[in-house]
Order: C-alpha cells, then structure tokens, then sequence
C-alpha cells in the first residue's frame, strides 16, 4: 500500500488510497474487547472484499493541540519518547472513510435473523471452515486441552468474523483509530465511543512498543480491528499468547496465535469445558408465550431453569435432566425476522461467553451454528 502526504495547512483536500474492506461482524464492545472487553457495537455493513478509494487527509494531526495532550498523557503514563510519538502522529492520515463506516444507517432495517443466518451458514464459510480445521487439527485440539474450547467454536468465530483469514481488513490501525479517537462522528454515544477508541490507540502504541512494531505497517478494520479473529488492540494487551512458540505474536498470518487467543480470550470470559451453548425451547404456544414474556435483551445469564420450568416453559432436549440442571443460569434470546414468528431459544453460560467477543444475539448463535455445521460435516466425511 502506498500513501501521498500533501502539505499541512488550514484546508484539507482528502485524497484516496486503494482499500480492502472487510466486513467484521465482530463487535461486542469496543470498550475493552469485545474481542473487545467487553463487547463493541455492531460495525457498519461494507460487503466483504469490496474494493473502493479510501478517503484520506495526511497530516491531520500535525500540530493538533488534542493529540499533543495525548502524547504527553502517553509519555507520562507509558514512558514514551515524545519526538517518537511527535513523528509518528506528523504521518497518520485521517480517514474520512472509516468515519462514514462508523455512522448509523439513515434508515435502519428491521433486524432479520433469518437474513442474517443465511449469510453466514453458507456453503462457502462451511466448506472453507472444514478445510481450515483439517489443516490446523492440531492446533485445535491443544487449544481445547489447554482452554478447554472446542475446535467447533474456534472454527465458527474464524468463519463469521473473517472467513479464515479471507477478510481481514486493509486499513492502517493506526490512521483508523486515532481518526475515531479524535474526530468520532456526531452520533448519540460519540464520548463513550472516543473512549473506547483512545483506549486502543494507546493499546495499539504499547503493544506494537514493546513488540518491537512499527505502528504504521499494522493493517485492520476500519474500526481497527486486527487479523484473523478480528482482535482489537486492547484485546491484545489483555488475551494474547503466542500459541505457534515462535517467540512472537502474529494474529494476521499465523492461523496457530489466532486459534490460541480465541480459546483464551473465550476461557477468560466465563468459557465453561464440556458444557452447551444453547437450549431449545419447545414449539407449543404456551412454552414460545413464556420465552416472549422472558426475553428482555440482556445477555447475562439471569433466569434460571427452575423459574422457567416452574412457569411451564417446555424444553426440546431429549435426555436433559430438568432436576439436575434447575439451578443452571439462562437467558432467552429472541430472533425476531420481519413477517415470520420471533423464535427463541435458551443461552447458558457458553453462549454469554461468545456474547462478549461480540455482544449480538444473532452473532453469537451464528458462531455457534455455523461450527456446528462445520463439524457435521467433518464427521460426515464429506470433502
């Protein structure tokens, strides 16, 4: 990729660089992780391998008292040098376009699981998942012995989030995030989501510092999410682990360090080994009236079976053992498809933990499908 700098002056002329854009699902909050920590918002819907013109203003943040004060903030707290920093931030461009990406949608459509489930449970993620899992067998089944991850919901995450490896982004994280650190659109929750974003600006410079990394080469997501399992910055610092032993941690080509970080970043955020995701729920009217009444949104698990059961909800799971499993904690996640009956089912403690790598409902149930899909027909046998 290549980069024009124009000369720095009071009015900018956005010039355009050839951009990869990759649609990353991904998103829980941008506030940590979701990969980010927490989770991040839902990212603006650009069509995977869409290539366009990136606007760009070099030089933006030449001179800009904001990102001084934050460099000073930055060598005091992390002990930078401040010409190092002064240099660096002289070459960021501000992208107009990641700016746009971030916006909501003027007119929003209605949420549509069966849409969303098409796209994403699909002969081409499902076929390219069978094909990453037999080339990584190993990989897989030390992260589920290490972290207690099954290979099937690695190989789900890696599918939605970026078709393994297909799409992960060409814009220069370091342009992205601190484009949105700064000049964050003017949208409902813009100071929540500057601070989100500043925080993986200083993750960012951190983790390549100590890396060994030149910021500028780093390529994301327009929202700069990194690599194959679309990590944030911040998510690095935190979960991170060099799974391949090669001294170094490479979530953009080695497929090893992004199966690693998956399985810890999931065993981190309440991950439970051996147990479900979901539960059905039973079809008959009163069972389907209950999960209605129970659906509330929330992710966290807060209804337990027995409360549930007790109000005469009815499960769809052969063999479950309704005394043993009364104390299990649930949430009742609703997808809602315009002109078709809501459907529902019941989310455990595993389905929470893939909530957080992206906080959606649809998201986590997608994953969770799609692996599902991938590992039937590995044991199908079927090429």
């Amino acid at each position: 990729m290549t980069f024009q700098f124009a000369p720095f002056g009071n009015t900018f002329k956005p010039l355009r660089r050839a951009c990869l854009a990759s649609l990353v699902c991904t998103l829980g909050v941008l506030a940590g992780n979701g990969a980010f920590a927490q989770s991040q918002q839902p990212q603006a819907a650009t069509p995977q391998g869409q290539d366009f013109e990136e606007e760009i203003v070099p030089q933006r943040y030449a001179n800009n008292p904001n990102v001084d004060a934050f460099i000073n903030d930055m060598v005091a707290r992390y002990d930078f040098d401040p010409q190092v920093l002064h240099d660096l931030f002289n070459r960021v461009s501000y992208s107009a376009t990641a700016v746009k990406l971030v916006l909501p949608s003027p007119t929003p459509s209605a949420k549509n699981w069966k849409a969303y489930q098409a796209r994403f449970i699909e002969p081409i993620r499902i076929n390219a998942g069978v094909k990453f899992w037999r080339a990584n067998q190993a990989s897989l089944q030390r992260a589920r012995e290490q972290f207690g991850v099954p290979p099937e919901v690695i190989v789900g995450i890696i599918g939605v989030e970026t078709i393994y490896g297909r799409y992960m982004g060409n814009f220069r994280a370091l342009d992205a995030l601190t484009t949105l650190t700064f000049d964050y659109p003017n949208t409902p929750n813009r100071v929540e989501r500057m601070a989100t974003f500043r925080k993986n600006l200083e993750d960012l410079l951190v983790w390549t510092r100590d890396s060994q990394i030149d910021p500028s080469t780093v390529l994301g997501s327009y929202t700069g999410a990194i690599g194959i399992p679309q990590f944030l910055p911040s998510s690095i610092v935190q979960y991170a682990v060099d799974f391949d032993g090669n001294g170094r941690i490479d979530l953009r080509t080695s497929q090893a360090d992004a199966i690693g970080n998956i399985a810890n970043y999931l065993k981190q955020n309440g991950w439970e080994p051996g147990r479900p995701v979901v539960w059905r729920i039973a079809s008959d009217e009163g069972s389907q009236g209950i999960a209605q009444a129970a659906a509330d949104g929330a992710p966290e698990p807060h209804w337990s079976l027995a409360q549930l059961t007790k109000a005469g909800i009815l499960l769809d799971q052969p063999g479950l053992n309704l005394a043993a499993e009364a104390p299990t904690p649930l949430t009742v996640v609703d997808l809602p498809t315009p002109g078709q009956p809501t459907q529902y089912t019941l989310g455990l403690k595993n389905f929470y933990a893939l909530t957080r790598y992206n906080r959606r409902f649809f998201y986590a149930l997608a994953v969770y499908q799609l692996g599902e899909a991938v590992k039937a027909k590995m044991m199908s046998g079927a090429q």
